[in-house]
């Protein structure tokens, strides 16, 4: 069996754990819950991944594969899916799966700055320079994407899904849905996929 490291709060792990429940994977993977933070890696996930991050799937021979991209990529060939369309299309969807990732990407790192550092060397523009690379992102995502969005489901869906949630989760102060009335009603029917419902922070 297959074993895959993984976090309830992240966004990536989240984008792996909901690959297994829309390809029918999850039953052939145990999936281990792992604490690990920049100044606090678990060596169980340094052992497998050197770079200490979630997520990381453990294959049954003892290969490592990591990141996120890398296994769910793995996992819709493994499962004969259709998460990747063929090329052209493709290109545009790896660059939208880019784009959710870059949101989730500072999303973190936005967290982390708070919750990591000790609160007089928190870094406040930093922080907000942060969101705005996760604004311009979902600008771009509003104005451009939406058809993409639209259709079977691929990766890209799952990415953007996965960012928004996490938005929501992390950042919900934040309103990112003020001025972008296209994503907010796209995601909030995409939120009701049971695959999202069951990965939800909590569930």
């Amino acid at each position: 069996m297959m074993k895959l490291y993984t976090s309830a709060a992240s966004p990536f792990a989240r984008k792996v754990r909901v690959c297994l429940l829309e390809l029918g994977l999850a039953d052939r993977v145990e999936q281990v819950e792992v604490g690990s933070t920049p100044l606090k890696q678990s060596p169980v996930l340094t052992a497998q991944n050197p770079l200490g991050k979630i997520p990381c799937l453990l294959l049954a021979d003892g290969t490592a594969l990591y990141d996120s991209r890398v296994i769910t990529r793995y996992l819709d060939d493994l499962a004969g899916g259709s998460l990747y369309p063929v090329a052209p299309e493709l290109w545009d969807i790896l660059t939208l799966e880019a784009t959710a990732d870059g949101i989730m990407d500072a999303a973190v790192m936005m967290v982390y700055e708070t919750r990591v550092r000790p609160e007089e060397l928190v870094f406040a523009t930093w922080v907000e320079s942060q969101w705005v690379r996760v604004t311009r992102a979902l600008d771009a995502i509003e104005q451009n994407n939406i058809g993409q969005l639209s259709g079977p489901l691929n990766i890209a869906q799952i990415a953007v899904g996965s960012a928004l949630e996490y938005l929501d989760f992390r950042h919900a102060d934040r309103d990112w849905r003020a001025g972008r009335p296209a994503l907010a009603d796209w995601q909030a029917g995409f939120a009701l996929r049971e695959a999202m419902q069951a990965t939800r922070p909590g569930a």
